[in-house]
């Protein structure tokens, strides 16, 4: 099987996604502010709701110095559920398509059983794009058990904005 990564120092070409409470979720194009996109498994993961749960409680620094967004490919209705039984504050986009997981370069799972999920579904990512739209940061996983650890990921974010560092990982 073939993987293509993402590639960085590259304009993300804009994407949108379905917003919970109503709108979109866009994600690459130029904006005035960094953005970050979190890429989560969906309600079927608990070690989702831990990463997330932990992202939630440090909300306000990640959003002092950029734009964040979550995003599925769960329904309205999962999305909804975990926002309700977990109180996340941040923008929860739902819906992803698997043409979308594929544009990012994300793994994309069959699930294991329908007590899981009934559909395919991405594996976790995280994305940081630069205000003129480029790809600075990827980190992707082929399984729930592989992320950024977010203190390491908020303050290497903090330096490489606030340093102007350039893009890695494009020679």
């Amino acid at each position: 099987m073939t993987h293509s990564k993402p590639a960085v120092g590259v304009a993300v070409p804009e994407m949108t996604f379905a917003k919970l409470g109503g709108g979109q979720l866009t994600f690459g194009g130029t904006r005035d502010r960094w953005s970050l996109l979190v890429v989560y498994r969906g309600k079927h993961c608990p070690r989702c709701k831990r990463y997330l749960n932990k992202f939630n409680d440090m909300l306000a620094d990640w959003t002092e110095l950029m734009d964040v967004m979550v995003v599925s490919a769960d329904t309205a209705e999962k999305a909804q559920a975990d926002v309700d039984e977990f109180g996340w504050t941040f923008d929860v986009g739902y819906g992803m398509t698997v043409d979308q997981m594929r544009a990012l370069g994300l793994y994309v799972s069959d699930p294991l059983s329908e007590a899981e999920t009934t559909d395919l579904f991405a594996e976790p990512g995280t994305f940081a794009v630069r205000p003129n739209g480029e790809l600075m940061l990827v980190d992707i996983s082929n399984g729930p058990a592989s992320r950024p650890d977010l203190d390491e990921l908020l303050d290497g974010m903090r330096f490489n904005i606030e340093n102007d560092r350039p893009t890695r990982g494009n020679a």
